[in-house]
């Protein structure tokens, strides 16, 4: 009897140790998230299992390029997915179907070279923004069938849980990402 009860304890020991791993690893570290929609194509499709790395905010910034997760600044209970256009303190500018970022390394403005989308693809509708201190402007690497910052404006930092590192599925896709050159 004292045998079951000591082994009960064990197992019960290593459970308790299992569960709280596995808290503190989706808490802090990484996070499941899965793609709704096709606002992301081509990257990323609906029906794909990303993880999403939440620690490395905690030591940088969010960069641009970066795809994030974040939640939707309309609903919080509601999260999305897109890439970082433009960063704190920038003026964003969609017009004739190309996007420029001014700041104070480009007083007159860039235009983004983004080699993620398709060559002959035209960002629609216009956009005018500056952002504020803490805010990210985030589009959708879909242009056509985005629903992102070009319809109700900034991400506020607070709001983005994390990177899009890794895609899990489909299996044939799996693949780890990086940040894109501009």
């Amino acid at each position: 009897m004292k045998r079951l009860f000591v082994s009960s304890l064990e197992v019960l020991e290593v459970a308790f140790v299992a569960v709280a791993a596995v808290f503190v690893v989706r808490t802090f570290l990484v996070q499941p998230f899965l793609v709704s929609g096709a606002s992301m194509e081509p990257s990323f499709s609906h029906g794909d299992y990303l993880l999403v790395d939440e620690l490395s905010y905690y030591f940088r910034k969010p960069e641009r390029g970066e795809v994030v997760v974040f939640k939707y600044p309309g609903d919080e209970s509601v999260y999305y997915i897109k890439r970082i256009i433009g960063l704190p303190g920038e003026e964003v500018r969609v017009r004739e179907g190309a996007v420029r970022v001014v700041n104070a390394e480009h007083p007159e403005g860039v235009k983004l070279a983004e080699s993620y989308l398709p060559q002959d693809l035209k960002t629609p509708r216009t956009a005018d923004i500056t952002l504020g201190e803490d805010q990210y402007f985030v589009m959708g690497d879909n242009r056509l069938q985005s629903f992102d910052s070009r319809d109700w404006g900034p991400v506020k930092r607070g709001e983005v849980i994390g990177i899009a590192r890794l895609r899990l599925w489909p299996l044939a896709k799996v693949m780890a990402f990086e940040r894109p050159a501009y």
